[in-house]
């Protein structure tokens, strides 16, 4: 009897190199595991590396909170699209 095809890898034992990257892996995860019937290892694994994924990108954004708060003298300030950019002093 003919064994059934595996599936493509679905994951990277490699660390992400971004953000960006992380993001992408994450929601092509979340995709397949969504569209497909996976096994219950491969699924584990998809868990797993969804979940490094997923802090890698949590401590990311953390950090680039931690540097608006250092260039706006620690005071994380809300967005305003329609605010004029500051001005350059000389």
């Amino acid at each position: 009897m003919a064994k059934a095809p595996k599936s493509a890898p679905l994951l990277s034992d490699a660390p992400p190199e971004n953000y960006e990257k992380a993001m992408a892996e994450l929601n092509n995860l979340i995709a397949r595991m969504e569209e497909e019937t996976l096994p219950l290892d491969e699924a584990l694994k998809a868990y797993r590396r969804g979940s490094v994924l997923l802090l890698f990108c949590r401590q990311t954004l953390k950090e680039a909170e931690q540097q608006v708060r250092i260039l706006e003298n620690d005071v994380l300030k809300a967005f305003d699209a329609d605010a004029e950019p500051p001005r350059n002093r000389p």
